[in-house]
């Protein structure tokens, strides 16, 4: 009996189902393939690191890392003479993390130290021997270098246990071995987390994490967990080690690795405590100075960029620094979080110190008599010894005073005997009305000289702007808006070794009052009240820091009360803040959330036909009309990818010629995600505090040129860098990456670096534009209260400098708040001042957006808000995650995307992507994709062929067997 055949019905829909299902697999993977595309490409792209171009680049890199180094270390101590170490010395190195130091920081400032030269290699490279004994006793404890990443941070100080490690035996060895000893201590900082101010708390670190790394928190080792201890002094360890060094030897170099200042007042009761050196992160290869610089191969020239007090909790700042809530009261009478409408909880921080940062405070209230500046300051501003001594004096009828400038020239000595680098400083002193608050004391130029050897002399020039010492009157004690005022009264100028010791009074003179109503000479709109808006009314400052009567209100302006909330699980905990109303909160969703109607009676002209293209806009004025045949050419499509798909790119827009462009991390580092997940790194810079410690600005600007030529050794255009947000207080995680608490300081360093960078043809995002002085709560978009005056004469004077001086092209604005409003959609910022008076011509992009796409990790980065107030690119992550959608029906939203297209455009138009910009045309992946796209479906359709020829013949089959 036959087989029965499979009906030619039933074959059919078996095999054509089967196909189907192909089909739609290939399809669906073709679709997600297209959705995903930018991370695949990411994924699979590389630099060329080896080409001739990259390792010539790196070469000199490596060079410029070490002169920073150089003149980057800061000796602040040197009793006896104890340094420099004799030729050939023999020394003891005690510290477990001179096994493995810090090079750098963490999170996206971060580079990769796997090349770097170690600080042993660097102490042997200048002659010094090593006791290997001692050394191999640390490296045998098996202890790692705890992690402090952007997800998680083990805050543990990796040292072994006094009591079990600093035997008779191996102390008894070192001794043996030499009398001299270094104690090696180094603290880390990154991006994501301030540093602790208590060391003691739940053990929730998990290093293995979840997606992104390690999650929670840890703060010790058992017996260093110490809550009256914060991160920043000695642990009870090293405090063990410490005791045990200074026992047994007599002469004591103490090295401090760390970009944040350390608490330092211990030294002073130790004697055997010889030389303190601070060695911020030295980067790839500058280790090597640290050598130098001991052996005394190298003077060391360096110089503070913040005041160290001796406890650094006592600053003014450190009331008002970490997480603070608003709360809401119950009608029961408990208290609650306040959530924004997209349920993100309304954190808030108060600079209610004012201008008072730093040595402002310090130097303005000892000059008071409020406070015994010996008992609260260890190393002033600006400080910084050297192997030999300099003599400065005001050259004779020098002094140049005119209604707009002053210049003075200042003849600098070598008096001892080794050559030397000194570093020249101009303060000048404001009368104090009552009426603007004014500090003793402010840097207004600096110079640092060359190499002058024993017995020679520079002369160097030192010039500022009379308008510089205006300060900014938000009050509007002299003016209707707000404005620039040079108030009547004495101005002094005085050549100052740091910020508290003199060297000599330069001049003085009596100015009449000058209201800038019309601008100061570099602006280019009157400076008015930007902020008001956003910084006063509820939720606000009362009562901010005065200099009037000595500061006596110092004790009202911390008004935070601790209150019991019960959280959204039903737990309850407790919490610093203030309590606000519902309408409060109804006016914070308002502006975060609440996109105004349309003005616009109609859409841009978009898709034109005008035969432009982006290379003929080369040099073109970004106010010239001739723009708006270049900008009809883009259709919504084009101004919806060029804006929202900013992520370490812009994208290709072919309607007008535009080609892609890379943007990198840093700022110690051509960097960023794609290059670490493939290994890749460009030089490791040292750190930002390291750059400023040289105060020089020379140095500065080549290492922005050292970066830059990198950057175009590897096809990269943008770098997301310099940063300059301020030292507000120690703690700041992310301090390692930002130049100084001074804005002045900041300003010039960042304009050189911006300067070296672009001068090869790329362009930098100065950020965090602004007030992104601490870590904690900043994705919350932490609501960030200040007055006008602080802002502008403290927080944003390191970005003009970059842009006015340093004719920065792009900025990367902020996660927080300023005020009550997202900084990246606060149009009095991001228009009035950047563009409007400063004059920046450029694209200011956001911080890391993630929201759109199906995430919501950041709600209240509103993408038609941004683009409507000046963010012109959205830094978005992976692809379609993390990308907004965009109202592309609103008439206001597209012109402000063509805004945007205009400032994106305008700034690679004036770039080398210009002459040769990648391409996305088509990445070796998505050739091979579509090859293998090619052959599945040929396959497929060769399939249906088949089982449709089959089908025909079983159907003949089956018509036989019937007719059998």
């Amino acid at each position: 009996m036959a087989k029965k055949k499979m009906s030619k019905k039933k074959f059919r829909i078996v095999w054509n189902s089967v196909l189907s299902l192909l089909l739609v697999i290939v399809l669906g993977a073709n679709v997600a393939l297209y959705y995903f595309s930018d991370v695949i490409t990411s994924y699979f792209s590389t630099i060329d690191l080896e080409s001739a171009e990259a390792v010539k680049a790196r070469e000199a890199s490596e060079v410029v890392v070490e002169q920073i180094a150089d003149e980057g270390i800061v000796l602040l101590q040197n009793n006896e003479n104890a340094l420099p170490l004799s030729e050939n010395t023999k020394v003891n190195v005690f510290g477990w993390s001179f096994t493995n130091p810090i090079y750098g920081g963490t999170g996206s400032g971060a580079s990769d130290a796997s090349k770097a030269v170690t600080p042993k290699a660097g102490l042997e490279a200048a002659g010094l021997e090593i006791n290997e004994e001692l050394y191999n006793a640390y490296v045998d404890t098996g202890i790692k270098r705890p992690i402090v990443g952007m997800d998680g941070q083990d805050w543990t100080i990796p040292e072994p246990k006094p009591s079990e490690f600093y035997t008779d035996e191996l102390m008894q060895q070192a001794k043996d071995f030499s009398d001299v000893a270094i104690i090696f201590l180094a603290r880390s900082g990154g991006e994501g987390a301030d540093l602790p101010r208590s060391m003691d708390g739940p053990d929730t670190f998990d290093p293995e994490g979840g997606p992104f790394g390690p999650t929670g928190q840890k703060f010790g080792n058992e017996d260093d967990l110490d809550a009256s201890k914060h991160y920043l002094e000695l642990s009870n360890r090293e405090q063990g080690m410490i005791d045990a060094v200074t026992e047994n030897f007599d002469n004591v170099i103490l090295v401090v690795n760390s970009a944040n200042t350390f608490e330092l007042g211990w030294v002073e009761e130790y004697d055997q405590i010889k030389s303190i050196l601070n060695v911020a992160g030295p980067g790839q290869n500058g280790f090597n100075a640290l050598g130098r610089v001991l052996s005394g191969e190298v003077n060391p020239s360096g110089k503070t960029v913040d005041l160290y007090t001796k406890d650094l909790l006592d600053p003014p700042a450190m009331a008002n620094f970490g997480d603070f809530d608003y709360v809401i009261e119950n009608e029961d009478g408990t208290y609650s979080q306040a959530v924004d409408s997209s349920n993100v909880l309304l954190k808030y921080v108060d600079y209610t110190e004012g201008i008072y940062v730093g040595y402002r405070f310090y130097e303005t209230a000892a000059a008071l008599g409020a406070i015994n500046y010996d008992e609260k300051v260890q190393f002033p501003f600006g400080y910084g010894l050297s192997y030999t001594s300099f003599e400065q004096e005001v050259v004779e009828d020098s002094l140049n005073w005119t209604d707009t400038e002053v210049t003075v020239d200042v003849n600098v000595t070598n008096t001892g005997s080794v050559e030397g680098k000194e570093v020249v400083q101009l303060y000048f002193s404001a009368p104090y009305t009552g009426k603007i608050e004014k500090s003793s004391i402010d840097l207004v130029a600096f110079e640092k000289t060359d190499i002058i050897k024993p017995g020679d002399s520079e002369t160097v020039t030192l010039t500022f702007k009379v308008e510089d010492m205006a300060s900014y009157d938000a009050n509007k004690e002299y003016s209707d808006t707000g404005s620039y005022v040079l108030e009547a009264g004495e101005y002094k100028l005085m050549l100052m070794s740091n910020s508290h010791d003199k060297i000599a009074d330069i001049g003085s003179k009596e100015l009449s009052e000058v209201v800038y109503d019309e601008g100061r000479s570099t602006d280019k709109q009157v400076a008015v009240n930007q902020f008001d808006d956003e910084v006063t009314g509820e939720g606000s400052i009362s009562t901010y820091l005065s200099r009037a009567n000595g500061f006596e209100n110092l004790t009202e302006i911390n008004k935070n009360e601790t209150y019991t909330v019960t959280t959204a699980d039903g737990a309850t905990k407790e919490v610093k803040g203030k309590v606000v109303d519902s309408e409060f909160v109804n006016l914070i969703n308002s502006i975060r959330y609440d996109v105004p109607a349309d003005t616009h009676d109609a859409a841009p002209t978009t898709g034109a036909d005008n035969g432009k293209q982006l290379e003929d806009y080369v040099g073109v004025d970004i106010n010239d009309e001739s723009w708006n045949e270049l900008l009809d050419q883009l259709t919504v499509d084009d101004l919806v990818s060029l804006s929202t798909l900013g992520g370490y790119r812009t994208v290709e827009i072919k309607s007008v010629g535009k080609p892609a462009t890379l943007d990198y991390d840093g700022p110690a580092a051509i960097n960023n995600m794609n290059m670490a997940a493939n290994g890749q790194s460009g030089t490791a810079f040292p750190s930002e505090i390291m750059i400023a410690s040289t105060w020089n600005l020379e140095l500065a600007e080549a290492m922005g040129e050292h970066i830059g030529a990198e950057a175009k050794a590897y096809g990269v255009t943008g770098w997301y860098a310099p940063a300059m947000n301020v030292h507000r207080t120690a703690f700041a995680g992310r301090n390692f990456e930002y130049y100084s608490e001074d804005g002045l300081l900041s300003g010039k360093m960042a304009a050189a670096v911006t300067k070296g960078f672009q001068s090869h043809g790329g362009y930098v995002y100065i950020k965090h534009f602004a007030l992104n002085d601490q870590e904690q709560n900043r994705t919350l978009g932490v609501l960030t209260w200040s007055n006008e005056q602080a802002i502008r004469e403290v927080y944003l004077k390191p970005f003009e400098i970059a842009v006015k001086e340093g004719g920065a092209k792009a900025v990367m604005s902020s996660f927080n708040s300023i005020g009550n409003k997202w900084a990246g959609a606060d149009d009095g910022l991001l228009k009035e001042v950047l563009r409007n008076e400063w004059g920046f011509a450029g694209h200011v992009i956001t911080d890391f957006y993630m929201n759109g796409g199906g995430l919501n990790a950041y709600p209240y980065m509103n993408v038609e808000l941004a683009v409507r107030n000046g963010n012109d690119l959205m830094l978005t992550g992976a692809a379609p995650m993390g990308v907004p959608e965009v109202n592309t029906s609103s008439n206001d939203t597209l012109w402000a995307l063509r805004d945007s297209a205009q400032n994106i455009l305008y700034t690679v138009a004036n770039s080398d992507a210009i002459e040769g910009g990648l391409s996305t045309d088509t990445p070796q992946w998505v050739v091979i994709t579509i090859i293998v796209d090619v052959l599945l479906v040929l396959g497929i359709a060769t399939a249906f062929f088949f089982v449709f020829r089959n089908s025909k013949r079983r159907d003949e089959e089956v018509d036989n067997l019937q007719s059998a």
